[in-house]
């Protein structure tokens, strides 16, 4: 847990958090209802079993279910509420999703994105929209690691969702001064991602239950991880300073600046978990970027941020959290 924002900034603060009860959402939400905001989530999915917020922290939240992708309902959230902060969360994340249903995948990342920054744009208590977008924006580069000013050329579905969603609100930023910044993450990790097509939850449930794991590439892709506390703390503390700093209209990278192959990952969860390495390697891998991970000079500058967890210790917190959900789901 980190320690209490100063001053008190988000105590009664009037938030919204669109895909609040997915796995970085429900972090957040978390977090800013430690520090005494006020939450509106807005799910498709709404007090799902699958999350790590309690029965009690459900009761202090506005929850709403519905999709950003209508309009009038995220307008109407925002004008009844009042509310001041908005956390754009909601997105089709899943790569393979979004190349099976691109058209899907389109309208929740790019129109839900527009739709968000519409109903910003039409309401003058908004102090700032935080967008939550992808290092896939980029598409794939030569030259690594990703700085903010690397050109965004995303190729594929979910790489183009990103790239377009950014774009628009540099728009509404630049054409109608909607207070919006735009935050780009390494891959985040830790407790409460039941999503088992990612790389570290699918391989720590092959672990702790002795399954044979199947990796889709060859195993050689590099990536940069990222906890997710580390990656709370940093959508909180960039809010905080949007406007004293006057950060609107930017993005920020987040990362590790760290990057590690996908076998190499895999044998440290192995390692931890004190199991004998179990995996099967596919080379199957369709329009996935091969090499990709961020610097992340800039926020370590401007907002002094920095992860705070490595990878060993993210990766021991978040086993110890797997092992205790499988023991809870056998009685």
């Amino acid at each position: 847990m980190y320690k209490k924002s100063k001053d008190n900034f988000w105590r009664n603060k009037r938030v919204l958090i669109t895909g609040y009860e997915g796995f970085l959402g429900s972090h957040l939400t978390r977090t800013l209802l430690n520090y005494g905001a006020k939450i509106c989530g807005l799910d498709i999915k709404t007090r799902r079993k699958q999350t790590i917020l309690s029965s009690k922290e459900l009761k202090r939240i506005n929850i709403i279910k519905g999709s950003v992708e209508n309009f009038s309902l995220v307008s109407k959230i925002i004008n009844e509420n009042k509310i001041t902060f908005v956390f754009h969360l909601a997105a089709r994340s899943l790569v393979n999703e979004c190349l099976t249903k691109p058209v899907r995948g389109f309208a929740t990342n790019i129109k839900g994105t527009w739709n968000v920054l519409e109903a910003a744009r039409n309401n003058k208590r908004i102090e700032a929209v935080i967008i939550a977008s992808s290092d896939k924006a980029y598409g794939s580069c030569r030259n690594l690691p990703y700085s903010e000013d690397t050109p965004l050329q995303g190729n594929h579905p979910y790489d183009v969702s990103k790239s377009c969603a950014d774009l628009i609100a540099y728009t509404y930023y630049h054409t109608f001064g909607v207070p919006v910044v735009i935050t780009r993450c390494g891959n985040i990790y830790g407790p409460g991602d039941f999503n088992f097509s990612r790389i570290v939850p699918d391989a720590i449930r092959a672990a702790l239950k002795d399954k044979t794991l199947v990796i889709r590439s060859d195993g050689k892709f590099t990536r940069d991880y990222v906890y997710v506390d580390d990656i709370a703390n940093g959508y909180v503390t960039l809010a905080e300073k949007m406007q004293k700093l006057k950060l609107f209209g930017e993005a920020f990278n987040f990362s590790d600046e760290k990057p590690i192959s996908v076998l190499d990952l895999v044998k440290r969860i192995y390692k931890i978990t004190d199991k004998k390495p179990n995996y099967k390697i596919l080379n199957q891998a369709k329009y996935e970027i091969r090499d990709q991970y961020l610097s992340s000079k800039k926020v370590k500058s401007v907002l002094r941020w920095q992860p705070q967890v490595t990878l060993d210790e993210g990766l021991k917190k978040t086993i110890k959290w797997y092992k205790e959900c499988f023991q809870d789901d056998k009685k």
